[in-house]
């Protein structure tokens, strides 16, 4: 038996479209970075090189397939897609998930989570502030539309639900205007058709330790369901770490910390409560985009992320089994280091580490 359900995070950022032709040049897709990277100290693992599945375009449908049938394997149980609504009906890399929804294939479950940010900064490639696209918030009317954009696959019967109830994530849940009336009005608007509900989950990163049980009341008084913390950068809380920080910057070397240090820092205690789920992250490295302003979990092995794994599913294993949730950040990002699908350093280790903790009968 499963001993937990397993999503994880998917960048549908591998095929070119017009506005990034714009910005980086005519064809440029997430593998453009990739290829790109150059090691940057000694050891460094770059570049990161896919292995069973290639260099590949996410128009094609073969390649949804093989990702989905490789997942399901090892025990993931759906993906849940980066969702781009930059309000007044923009959207950007919508056309993967928009021809799994439509086609029906693959048949794999599936969720979406709402990237509600600009675009502009290292985060996104750049080598300064400038921005590319401003995510805007026009209203209520603006919401509506949102609502009913995703309303069809909402009502898909692939769509990940809990308590019945199909599941949204919010990437950055406190830049959202009157979240409480977004919430409110999105439930509404589910039950008026046919759904029943909307299980919202907030997610947060960079919040200090002791700050995680104040910040997970005033999330849930605002109407979410649950929150879901990414503790990728936590590091940056520690006063002793910025003073380090400076030093690095100064001689010019990523942030970089050790993955087999930095496991204690990915699960705790609040992970015990139902309204929270944790994150597992396999290994990270931002530098294909950021360069040397990049950060960096080095010398990452399945061997440790099994370890992350275990680690987590002790902090959860006492909950129902349908809040029994772990996300794994991520599937495919490949530009920042951080992706389950094999390379050739380690082809499908990762998920067989995996796969051998979330059924392993101990």
């Amino acid at each position: 038996m499963k001993k937990a359900r397993v999503f994880a995070f998917y960048l549908p950022q591998f095929h070119p479209i017009p506005e990034n032709d714009i910005w980086w040049g005519k064809g440029f897709t997430e593998w453009t970075n990739v290829g790109k990277a150059k090691k940057l100290f000694p050891g460094h693992y770059q570049p990161h090189i896919p292995a069973d599945l290639g260099y590949y375009d996410l128009r094609v449908s073969e390649t949804r397939e093989a990702q989905a049938d490789m997942a399901q394997k090892y025990g993931i149980e759906g993906f849940i897609y980066w969702h781009y609504w930059f309000g007044n009906g923009k959207r950007l890399l919508e056309r993967p998930f928009n021809e799994v929804l439509n086609s029906k294939k693959p048949d794999f479950p599936f969720a979406l989570a709402w990237a509600n940010e600009t675009w502009k900064g290292f985060a996104h490639g750049m080598k300064n502030r400038n921005t590319l696209i401003e995510q805007t918030y026009p209203g209520e009317k603006d919401y509506i539309n949102h609502f009913y954009e995703v309303l069809p696959a909402f009502k898909d019967t692939r769509y990940i639900t809990v308590d019945g109830k199909p599941l949204f994530i919010i990437y950055r849940p406190y830049e959202l205007p009157n979240a409480s009336q977004f919430i409110k009005l999105w439930k509404k608007l589910a039950i008026e058709n046919g759904l029943k509900g909307i299980y919202f989950i907030a997610q947060r990163g960079h919040i200090p330790y002791k700050e995680e049980k104040t910040d997970i009341q005033n999330l849930l008084s605002l109407g979410f369901d649950s929150v879901n913390y990414v503790r990728l950068s936590n590091y940056s809380t520690n006063k002793t770490y910025n003073r380090i920080r400076k030093i690095i910057k100064f001689i010019k070397l990523p942030i970089i910390h050790y993955y087999k240090n930095y496991i204690k820092h990915l699960t705790n205690e609040n992970d015990i409560q139902l309204e929270v789920i944790p994150t597992i992250i396999p290994n990270w490295d931002h530098t294909p985009r950021s360069g040397k302003e990049g950060h960096v979990l080095h010398n990452s092995t399945p061997e440790y992320f099994a370890q992350n794994v275990k680690e987590t599913l002790n902090n959860i294993i006492k909950k129902p089994i349908d809040k029994r949730i772990i996300f794994i950040k991520s599937w495919n990002e490949w530009a920042e280091g951080n992706y389950m699908e094999p390379d050739l350093k380690w082809g499908k280790k990762y998920l067989e580490a995996l796969k051998n903790e979330i059924f392993n009968e101990e």
